[in-house]
């Protein structure tokens, strides 16, 4: 920073330098002081002016490429989530998901939908009754994979870059409150039907937000990296029949 300030300085007592010596100049060469005095009240009354023009323009240009950027950023570590941990979440969770039959077929194919149809899953997914039913087997096995990455997410909700993100951090602070709530019971087998009934809840809460952004970061790709893109599509935590093969889907 300091650096950066010296270098600032040199570069405007060299740019001012150089406005005198051109006036200097000016001044030896035409020999017209009034001349010159009227230019220079002139220029100055059109000086805030150009400021605030100047000023203006930067400011847009810089605040474009900065949210550009942070863009580029959050979802940089959205996909990081997605890959490492959030499409099997999904997977399994969506496995045990009763309802999820009557939209599998639209987010299995969300990637081919139109933009209209996009926002209309979206707006159909906002009241979705998500109904995951998590048996003591799945839940040991949703624990064991969650406590697994626990310090990935823990790094996650530390990333500064998601903090203007607030839709997926709610997502993954609700994935990190139920990676805690199992990691408080070190056994699923007899728990009460109430305890089983509050953990599914946990589970909703978790895979519900999760689907959404799972779904806005599948409309990202789609616009700005096709062959991330496409191997999303061949991942979808949806689609019974996804394989990473290319040409290798399973059969019905």
């Amino acid at each position: 920073m300091k650096r950066r300030t010296n270098w600032l300085i040199i570069f405007g007592t060299a740019l001012l330098a150089l406005s005198v010596i051109l006036l200097i100049a000016h001044y030896l060469i035409f020999r017209d002081l009034h001349w010159l005095e009227e230019y220079i009240v002139f220029d100055l009354a059109f000086l805030p002016i150009e400021v605030i023009v100047v000023t203006l323009i930067l400011d847009r240009l810089l605040e474009a490429r900065e949210r550009k950027e942070r863009l580029e950023k959050m979802n940089m570590v959205i996909g990081l989530f997605f890959s490492e941990i959030g499409t099997q979440l999904l997977r399994d969770i969506a496995g045990r998901d009763s309802q999820i039959a009557g939209v599998r077929a639209k987010l299995a194919r969300a990637g081919e939908l139109s933009p209209d149809d996009f926002e209309k899953l979206k707006a159909t997914l906002a009241e979705y009754p998500y109904s995951p039913e998590m048996r003591p087997g799945d839940l040991a096995a949703l624990k064991a994979m969650l406590i697994a990455h626990r310090g990935f997410l823990v790094r996650l909700l530390e990333n500064p870059t998601l903090l203007e993100h607030e839709a997926f951090t709610n997502a993954l602070r609700a994935t990190f409150h139920l990676t805690e709530e199992l990691d408080y019971r070190p056994s699923f087998e007899r728990l009460p039907e109430a305890d089983v009934a509050h953990l599914n809840g946990d589970v909703k809460r978790a895979y519900g937000e999760l689907v959404q952004e799972w779904l806005d970061y599948m409309g990202y790709l789609k616009g700005h990296y096709p062959y991330l893109f496409s191997l999303a599509l061949r991942t979808n935590p949806f689609d019974v029949n996804a394989s990473p093969v290319v040409g290798g889907q399973k059969g019905p």
